[in-house]
């Protein structure tokens, strides 16, 4: 007996896509991180529209995966993930408790991100980054890049403790 669409609420939608993670962030949900970005439902299909963090991010196919496997797991049988990139992904779509647990995680959470300010954006490697495990802001930059392309490697001079920091996108 085939189930149809109408039988499942965007609410449980949404909830069953809190338990997809991010495979590069395993403590981020990809509901928390913004990348899940709308719930369709009609009589024929239900629509998951996801945002990829940045254009070329290796993430994304196991994300749409995850989501699939997670939606079959449920017993939806008619649904679609659709990548869309109209919008431009931004770190300011994740939410607070994200952040949150990016520091306790150990990753310098981005800040909030400031369209207009080019001379704030111009100077973003001498930008000051607390540290996550002491809140020094004795750190240093190492490199632009850390495990990930969306990711910047520090230093704190105070708890010798290397550090990423997630990159305002």
């Amino acid at each position: 007996m085939s189930t149809t669409t109408t039988t499942y609420s965007k609410k449980e939608i949404w909830r069953w896509l809190q338990e997809v993670t991010d495979p590069e962030i395993p403590v981020l949900n990809v509901v928390e991180m913004g990348i899940a970005r709308d719930v369709t439902i009609d009589e024929e299909k239900i629509i998951i529209k996801i945002t990829p963090t940045y254009s070329g991010c290796p993430a994304m196919s196991a994300i749409e995966k995850e989501i699939k496997v997670k939606l079959a797991e449920k017993g939806v049988e008619n649904f679609e993930v659709k990548k869309d990139f109209s919008e431009t992904w931004t770190t300011d779509w994740m939410t607070e408790e994200a952040k949150a647990k990016l520091k306790d995680y150990g990753i310098a959470p981005p800040g909030k991100t400031t369209a207009d300010d080019d001379f704030l954006k111009s100077l973003k490697s001498t930008k000051v980054i607390p540290c996550p495990y002491c809140e020094s802001l004795d750190t240093e930059l190492q490199s632009e890049f850390g495990s990930t392309a969306c990711k910047a490697q520090y230093y704190c001079h105070d708890c010798d403790e290397p550090f990423e920091h997630f990159k305002c996108i």
